[in-house]
């Protein structure tokens, strides 16, 4: 039996292992899909400190060697389920279950559909996730990105290195991304931002178009780009652990700064509601919820 099984394998979910294995637990970290989550498509993080630039990967890499080598269990399975039994909690995976004293949900989130006919068909021919993951294939092409906050702006940035032209396109009537960044991308004579406006469709005909809206004027126009890079947020994946765990109304874990949800329960990074979500928050929720929850076991 475990001490505690932590699920997801990003910054919040490593970091609470780590602590959990400096108190001499036993411990199991579940990843569904590769470990890391969506730190991995970050190419340079310039804002943790102690790192003037450091790739998301580097980054990974060095908290799961860190967390490797104070003994965790690390598997790529996906958890379906927390079971509450007697004497133990039980997490359900597609692949079996575990027994386990305490659970620590790191889910994070995955990326947010714009829900718009004709998206689904081209998800990864033609519209696309992650410019980390994708961008290359555009090089000397013109692609649009969809959103405007510091991931869109960043992906923009990116893209704008490669691509032949880039036009961000904004359902705000500015910018919400950080303004050191709005400047970087607002100097590039390769990049359009359009405001006040959001995607009806998409479809292909030869090149992808994307139909607008202007939601002020309503007035409907259309680009014709290779690529559209979606990128307006992630949301949660904490739908499978709701009998344990309140969610809000938009599907995050309900849990305040302690990261307590209920007894032996505990919760960590992006999926936790909250108002900021960045690397730094999600390795202090992975502190937090790891401390609590040797609390918890030390008192039992």
């Amino acid at each position: 039996m475990y001490d505690v099984v932590v699920i997801g394998g990003g910054p919040a979910g490593l970091t609470a292992a780590l602590y959990a294995l400096r108190a001499d637990k036993r411990v199991l970290v579940l990843e569904k899909k590769t470990v890391g989550g969506q730190i991995l498509d970050a190419a340079r993080i310039e804002n943790y400190p102690g790192f003037l630039k450091v790739s998301g990967k580097d980054f990974v890499k060095s908290l799961l060697d860190q967390v490797r080598r104070h003994g965790a269990d690390v598997e790529i399975d996906e958890a379906l389920e927390i079971r509450e039994e007697e004497d133990c909690k039980v997490v359900v995976t597609a692949k079996g279950a575990y027994e386990t004293r305490t659970v620590i949900i790191a889910a994070g989130g995955a990326p947010r559909r714009l829900e718009v006919p004709g998206e689904e068909e081209l998800a990864g021919d033609g519209v696309s996730y992650c410019a980390i993951c994708d961008g290359a294939a555009y090089k000397n092409k013109n692609v649009a990105v969809i959103g405007g906050g510091n991931s869109a702006v960043t992906e923009a940035i990116q893209l704008s290195d490669r691509c032949s032209r880039v036009t961000v396109v904004q359902d705000k009537p500015f910018l919400t991304a950080e303004e050191k960044l709005q400047k970087v991308l607002l100097s590039r004579p390769n990049v359009k931002v359009i405001y006040n406006t959001v995607v009806e469709s998409v479809e292909r005909s030869g090149a992808v178009t994307a139909h607008l809206i202007n939601m002020k004027e309503n007035k409907p126009s259309a680009i014709h780009v290779e690529c559209v890079f979606v990128a307006i947020g992630r949301q949660p994946e904490c739908t499978a652990f709701k009998n344990v765990a309140e969610l809000d109304r938009s599907g995050y874990v309900a849990a305040g700064e302690d990261c307590i949800c209920g007894r032996g329960i505990f919760v960590a990074g992006d999926c936790r509601a909250k108002d900021v979500r960045q690397v730094t928050t999600a390795t202090a929720d992975g502190t937090v919820a790891a401390l609590a929850a040797i609390r918890y076991l030390d008192s039992i």
